[in-house]
């Protein structure tokens, strides 16, 4: 008698990159499925998914402390509404929320953080400074009014991120400083439905 073998089909293994909550520091808000970006990524690179988030075990604090930089293209500069800041286990976060879309960014180390368009140093200290970038952007309305009110300092006193400060509001450029307790790996994550861009620093 003939035996008849029958292939095995192959089933891909579907791969679920989550998100971890945005919390803030006044009023809880739940997050959407973001896009992790790696910190080595090159610029005009597309956001690329972290395989180290998951949503069944939790987002894992960040591992690598290369800057990032990433180009969008935008028809009108989005406006920065605000910033929020959070603990989580491991790692703390840091969201700035944004109306019109995700403008282009760069997160880069700084030796410290001074005002955009005068230079002055901003009196904070801390043992490691993150400044982000945002191009093109704006934090006020068409008539001047800032969309994104307070500071320029606000504490933190988080588990590794110690104040958050409005570096500058300049030429279509949106600067954020993350004051640190001491240098550590972070990561970007792009979100939308609302538009954030989030931070995330290890403790």
């Amino acid at each position: 008698m003939n035996r008849i073998v029958v292939p095995l089909a192959l089933v891909p293994l579907a791969l679920l990159a989550g998100c971890g909550s945005v919390t803030q520091s006044a009023t809880p808000s739940s997050a959407t499925p973001g896009t992790a970006v790696t910190a080595s990524a090159p610029i005009s690179s597309p956001p690329v998914s972290s395989p180290s988030v998951s949503s069944k075990a939790g987002l894992k604090p960040p591992t690598s402390t290369k800057e990032v930089e990433v180009e969008h293209a935008v028809d009108e500069p989005p406006t920065v509404t605000g910033v929020r800041f959070a603990e989580h286990g491991g790692f703390d976060r840091v969201v700035i929320d944004l109306k019109g879309g995700l403008p282009g960014y760069s997160v880069r180390w700084v030796a410290e953080l001074v005002q955009d368009g005068s230079g002055e140093p901003i009196d904070v200290q801390g043992g490691a400074y993150l400044q982000v970038s945002m191009h093109p952007a704006g934090a006020h309305t068409q008539s001047g009014s800032p969309t994104w009110t307070g500071g320029p300092i606000f504490q933190a006193a988080l588990g590794n991120v110690r104040n958050v400060v409005k570096t500058g509001d300049f030429e279509a450029v949106v600067g954020v400083g993350i004051v640190l307790d001491h240098k550590a790996a972070f990561r970007v994550i792009e979100q939308k439905k609302p538009d954030r861009l989030v931070i995330d620093v290890a403790h």
